[in-house]
């Protein structure tokens, strides 16, 4: 499954959740699928949406927070497991898309290939870490995790072909709201 296909598939389980999205084609996705006041979209700060969602959940406890990140995002900043892992947040549920490349920047290779993603997150302390590579256990373990209460992690294997960008008409457009205005959709939400 292309990281579309599985954005497509978990954008309609969510609800009132805030959704912190990694930059490039991740948040391009999420907002041409659903965008929404509860979407915060990351622009040019790759590896900060963990730590992002971190800081909500630790400002705002009751507050549901889940993070769309890449396995590239990631793996520059992996120092936000353990400290996810410690903080044992209530509401924080983890996914990262795995094409095991930066898709946004031309395809180059990432290390998830070889480094287990989900492992270093169970070890840093994620009360759960699954993987899925299919449609149809996507759908099942993103809706049992969802329900969950914790710090959660999911890793999503994800085609990582880069013929599957070609042509504009494949590429999800920019978002279209500067940073500032996203920042107080946001705000509006966390303050409700």
């Amino acid at each position: 499954m292309t990281t579309r296909e599985a954005i497509q598939i978990l954008m309609p389980l969510l609800s009132g959740e805030i959704l912190i999205c990694t930059t490039g084609y991740v948040s391009r996705d999420v907002c041409a699928v659903k965008d929404r006041p509860q979407n915060f979209y990351m622009i040019g700060s790759m590896g900060l949406a963990p730590a992002i969602g971190l800081g909500i959940t630790s400002a705002s406890p009751g507050k549901k927070v889940v993070i769309f990140d890449g396995d590239g995002a990631l793996l520059m900043g992996l120092g936000v497991l353990p400290m996810v892992g410690s903080s044992n947040p209530c509401h924080f549920f983890h996914v990262v898309f795995d094409n095991e490349s930066y898709a946004s920047t031309g395809h180059q290779w990432t290390y998830s290939k070889k480094v287990p993603l989900e492992k270093l997150a169970a070890n840093c302390g994620y009360h759960d870490a699954a993987r899925v590579d299919s449609i149809a256990a996507l759908e099942e373990t993103a809706a049992d995790l969802l329900k969950k209460r914790g710090a959660r992690f999911l890793l999503i294997k994800c085609t990582g072909d880069k013929e599957a960008f070609k042509g504009e008409k494949l590429v999800s457009p920019r978002v279209p709201w500067p940073p500032e205005e996203m920042t107080n959709r946001l705000k509006k939400v966390l303050l409700s």
